[in-house]
């Protein structure tokens, strides 16, 4: 047997429709995206015409009804159908959000920033307490997680590091001896580029890249051991998380970013060297301004730049890890504020470092 088209039609009365044909799957919806468009409230519908109705159909009448119309005349068998729905019964609503005045977020913000720096001071000082524990007994030390960590943190990233440090010397190059070149001072390119790679972009790029890869695995590492309840599990067994997995991590930070960034520095001037003998200047020339420009002090100051760009960024790296909440999407989180808190803190201690140096005349 054929449906027959259900219709929803207004009366001449005001605030009046008369529903009729069957309320069913296939006849409601040509009727429902009429409802959303139209008011409602104190509405009375004949629905004396309906013939055949089913739970799709009830669930058209009840929305009706959520929405302030009277149904009338509805036939017996339809009617069971919507009693069972309890349509007078209005449906559960979120409540609606609680207002918060400026000043109250304010407070909460910086509630939250005091938190978040004592808990930074106190994995610090756990980091202080667990390096006096192991130079007070040095066989405590986990050699073999520091040298599997090292081979992650410097011999992995080898490939990564002396491509963006070529590519950088060789646009540094560039950029620097086209203009120089209207002058007839492109030989001190290779003094610029000495200073700069040695002084700041060596350590820098170094330590961004190692925030990329290095940091974000470290939180990535430990928050899944932390999700896994690895971490408490440690613990339960007698075991320091900060001695079994941050020191080695941080101890390996600290000495392969400046093995990294010297093998940065000396890929940068090469590629550098290499765009200069383009412009006529041989190799030798080259070495020899880097030699004139680039002093001890020069060299020393980027390798302990890159001693404490390390540092941070293994330290912030686990320590990210160890605060992962619960749930799946903890460890993304993690991982992600891990990544943005090094390279604003290395960015910090980068002008930090420069305004000592400046007043240090050095």
């Amino acid at each position: 047997m054929a449906s027959t088209k259900a219709q929803l039609i207004a009366q001449p009365a005001p605030n009046s429709f008369c529903l009729s044909g069957d309320l069913t799957l296939a006849t409601v919806p040509e009727v429902w995206p009429t409802i959303p468009n139209s008011e409602w409230a104190n509405t009375r519908i004949d629905a004396r015409e309906v013939q055949q109705c089913d739970g799709a159909g009830a669930a058209l009448l009840f929305e009706l009804i959520q929405r302030g119309a009277q149904i009338e005349h509805l036939p017996a068998q339809s009617k069971r159908l919507l009693t069972a729905l309890t349509p007078e019964q209005p449906l559960i609503t979120s409540s609606p959000k609680k207002h918060v005045n400026l000043i109250a977020q304010l407070g909460r913000q910086t509630k939250g920033m005091i938190s978040e720096f004592q808990r930074q001071i106190s994995f610090l000082g756990a980091i202080a307490q667990a390096m006096l524990d192991t130079l007070r007994q040095p066989k405590t030390f986990r050699w073999r997680d520091f040298l599997q960590q090292c081979e992650l943190v410097g011999a992995n990233a080898v490939p990564i590091v002396a491509l963006i440090s070529i590519l950088l010397g060789v646009i540094l190059a560039f950029q620097s001896a086209i203009p120089m070149r209207q002058f007839g001072a492109e030989l001190y390119v290779a003094n610029l580029l000495g200073l700069s790679l040695v002084r700041e972009l060596g350590p820098l790029i170094t330590a961004i890249l190692l925030a990329g890869r290095t940091g974000a695995a470290f939180a990535a590492e430990i928050g899944t051991m932390k999700v896994n309840e690895e971490v408490n599990a440690l613990v339960t067994l007698g075991f320091d998380p900060m001695q079994f997995l941050v020191l080695p991590r941080l101890m390996a930070g600290v000495l392969m970013a400046p093995l990294l960034t010297l093998f940065a520095e000396a890929i940068g001037l090469f590629g550098g060297a290499l765009v200069m003998k383009g412009f006529g200047i041989p190799l030798s020339t080259f070495w020899n301004q880097v030699n004139t420009q680039v002093d001890l002090v020069d060299f020393s100051t980027g390798l302990a730049k890159a001693a404490i760009f390390g540092f941070i960024v293994a330290s912030v790296g686990c320590m990210r890890g160890l605060n992962t909440g619960n749930g799946a999407s903890a460890v993304g989180a993690a991982t992600t504020q891990a990544v943005v808190q090094t390279l604003v803190l290395l960015v910090v201690a980068d002008g930090l470092f420069a305004v000592v140096a400046y007043h240090m005349g050095w």
